[in-house]
């Protein structure tokens, strides 16, 4: 019998629409933060040297964003202490707000499936501090309503490794095969989860990834609503 419902973050709970620019406008108000204005060759320097260490395929292991923030900051020769990176990297996360946007039955269908006496969890690959994703969380009202998060830049090591799916399942105190798993991706989410063991659907309102390296999801869903209906049915095999 199915007791858990863990889910992926972007493009599954939530819509992530990058746009180049708020790349320079994450770095104006950071700097912003700590005193600075302007220097907009480091924008530049960043895409250049730092931001091709973000789409490495087959990456397993998380990047230290505020230890390479420091490295790109040191680069202009501006030091930071520990609470000025703090405000550089809160004011650099807000700066993206525009691009993350809740889909518009998440609230409705982790209600209903915590009506039917699931345990719901999420499991996202995200390289800021965990702070600021569990504080976009709680803005978002979805903390309330999980019973846990993890993030990969709090385990180290992203999806598919199976480590950051453990830590979830370990935390909601269920076995890997009474857990189902919603997400986008068919290599990170898809055949991560099911290589670990979890049954798996592919979130489909957003995105459709054909990934050749993902794994053949368990359903697919088109909806939001699809994926109550499975949920429906696993609880009452």
């Amino acid at each position: 019998m199915l007791k858990a419902v863990l889910f992926d973050w972007g493009d599954t709970l939530m819509e992530f629409v990058y746009a180049p620019e708020l790349v320079a406008a994450g770095h104006r108000a950071g700097l912003a933060a700590i005193g600075r204005e302007g220097l907009p060759e480091l924008t530049e320097h960043f895409r250049e040297e730092y931001e091709p260490l973000f789409w490495v395929p087959g990456t397993i292991e998380e990047i230290e964003y505020p230890q390479l923030v420091r490295r790109l900051l040191g680069d202009f020769g501006i030091g930071v202490d520990e609470t000025e990176l703090g405000r550089f990297l809160e004011a650099e996360h807000d700066a993206w707000d525009p691009a993350r946007r809740l889909a518009a039955h998440t609230h409705p269908l982790l209600e209903a499936l915590r009506e039917r006496g699931l345990k719901l969890g999420l499991v996202s690959n995200a390289f800021d501090p965990g702070w600021l994703l569990h504080r976009d969380l709680e803005q978002m009202g979805l903390a309330q309503r999980l019973d846990f998060s993890v993030f990969s830049s709090e385990v180290g090591t992203r999806k598919p490794h199976p480590a950051i799916f453990e830590r979830a399942l370990e935390a909601l105190g269920v076995e890997p095969g009474r857990a189902l798993f919603v997400g986008d991706r068919l290599y990170e989410d898809i055949r991560g989860a099911a290589e670990v063991g979890m049954t798996t659907v592919q979130a489909l309102w957003f995105r459709a990834d054909e990934n050749p390296g993902g794994a053949e999801p368990d359903h697919q869903a088109f909806t939001q609503l699809d994926v109550l209906n499975i949920a429906r049915r696993l609880v009452a095999a």
